[in-house]
């Protein structure tokens, strides 16, 4: 009797013991070139959260390029995002989501993937997060890779470092490193991409099939990275959605910038040491930067971006890769963001709104024509432009996405595609009305077409979508249905590009 109850006893003991080791069992592991990470898993995807995949660029990293993390032994929990990067929070609240906390250590990664097997060999999208450069953050809802994961892709997620702490220049840094960095937030995206070269295999992933892909600034992101000589073999595809015509700054003017925002940190401009700028609270720079600030563009003149990246494209000296690129139907949304009206748009252009007004039949209301060519001035036609360019490379598909809900009465706005791409119209809850049977259609095929060019760089569909040409300028439109239109907004958008040339001839600079 006491036998049978000692072996009762221990039975229950070893059940107890292995129900928590199931558990365990379950939850996804995966070994970096710096420690062991454990996961969780939903629905059947490996989420990992919150990796670092740089040193916290704090105190005397505050303004360098970003520094390999310390290796760890004990398993590192990856169940929860990081913090977000300094930022004025108001702006992702308003256009993407809460950033959770935001702290200057930031840089962290996550990663989304179908099977955590070294030998799945899985295609890769690393995300990067649009935000005009000062707001944003890989680990949004809206950004969840969980969709296109069960579309057999390894999804990645990153942040980088925003406003001032990622796109600084003043004399004090450049005393201590002549000529040195300017760019961090990109360098950033830059270490991120060299992470997955080295850990993404241990994650499923396949180190070969990297394609980059981000919307807004993190589309500029893009086109910067394909044209940085820092990214050689970093990546074999890219998409950029709705990137932006505006010129990158020059070193210069970043100078100037540097100078009156440490002026109003209280500190002597231009004399202000290296060591007195990284003493400045994040807090305070970070609220200050948002007044005094780069944003939306790059600074031209360190070594990840030497040259205007539009002048390395037409230069021919971009990567060449396969590239999708396309724009929204009101992406002059944002203009308004920023204050701008668009009827004052039309008045400023003078005599030439003349001209301007006869690309637009029956478009009368002054409002609407500053919208349209606001979108096409600085979206569509860059876009075309760069299409146009990298054509001659590599295969390259453009669209134009004009999905819009019922009784919508502009189009799409800027990062309003972001949610059918991605697959996360249910989990962002980000378009501000109830989801229809034809979002979910739209939905599908968009994201169906995206995992397609991760995994074989060819956006396959229900409908062919021709590659870009020089001539007749393909484009896939995208809404309830899905239409190929060559010859797309040709008149307008080679009126807008001869005008853009020649304006660049005469300034001297470039996009």
């Amino acid at each position: 009797m006491i036998r049978r109850l000692w072996s009762s006893a221990n039975l229950v003991l070893a059940l107890l013991i292995a129900v928590p080791m199931a558990c365990l069992a379950q939850a996804p592991m995966a070994v970096t070139a710096s420690g062991p990470v454990q996961g969780l898993e939903a629905n059947g995807i490996n989420i990992f959260r919150g990796i670092p995949f740089a040193a916290p660029p704090v105190g005397a990293l505050r303004w360098r390029a970003p520094q390999s993390t310390e290796k760890w032994t004990a398993v590192r929990q990856a169940t929860t995002a990081g913090p977000s990067c300094m930022q004025t929070r108001g702006m992702s609240l308003e256009n993407g989501g809460d950033p959770g906390r935001l702290d200057e250590d930031c840089l962290y990664l996550n990663v989304f993937s179908p099977r955590a097997e070294q030998t799945a060999g899985l295609p890769v999208m690393v995300w990067i997060h649009g935000g005009a450069l000062i707001f944003g953050s890989g680990g949004l809802p809206i950004y969840d890779g969980s969709a296109l994961a069960r579309r057999d892709v390894v999804v990645v997620t990153i942040n980088y470092r925003l406003g001032a702490f990622g796109f600084f220049a003043h004399k004090g840094l450049d005393q201590e490193t002549p000529g040195g960095p300017v760019n961090f937030g990109l360098l950033d995206q830059i270490a991120a991409l060299r992470w997955v070269q080295s850990n993404i295999d241990a994650f499923g992933g396949d180190p070969a099939r990297v394609t980059i892909a981000g919307q807004s600034a993190g589309a500029q992101s893009v086109l910067a990275l394909m044209a940085s000589p820092l990214t050689a073999g970093l990546f074999s595809g890219a998409i950029a959605q709705s990137p932006y015509g505006i010129p990158s700054h020059s070193r210069a003017k970043a100078q100037e910038t540097g100078v009156a925002l440490v002026i109003a940190m209280g500190l002597p401009g231009a004399q202000a040491s290296a060591a007195s700028l990284r003493s400045i609270p994040a807090d305070r720079l970070a609220e200050r930067g948002k007044k005094i600030s780069l944003a939306p563009s790059f600074i031209v003149g360190d070594e990840a971006i030497p040259m205007p990246f539009l002048e390395a494209f037409q230069k021919g000296r971009e990567h060449a890769v396969p590239l999708i690129i396309g724009n929204n139907s009101d992406d002059a949304s944002v203009v308004e963001s920023f204050g701008v009206d668009p009827a004052v748009l039309v008045q400023k252009m003078g005599k030439a709104r003349i001209f301007v007004r006869s690309l637009y039949p029956g478009v009368s209301d002054q409002s609407q024509l500053g919208r349209e060519v606001a979108r096409d001035a600085l979206f569509t036609a860059f876009g075309r432009r760069i299409a146009y360019l990298h054509s001659a490379k590599a295969p390259t598909w453009r669209y134009y996405f004009n999905h819009v809900g019922p009784n919508a009465s502009t189009g799409v706005v800027h990062g309003g595609e972001v949610p059918f791409v991605l697959g996360t119209l249910d989990g962002c809850q980000c378009i501000g009305r109830a989801v229809t049977p034809l979002d979910r259609t739209v939905e599908r095929r968009t994201a169906d077409r995206w995992a397609a060019f991760v995994r074989n760089h060819r956006p396959a569909g229900e409908v062919e979508w021709p590659i870009d040409d020089r001539q007749r300028g393909q484009v896939l439109k995208i809404g309830g249905e899905e239409t190929a239109r060559p010859g797309f907004m040709a008149p307008r958008l080679n009126a807008f590009i001869a005008a853009l040339n020649f304006a660049g001839r005469r300034s001297k600079k470039d996009y």
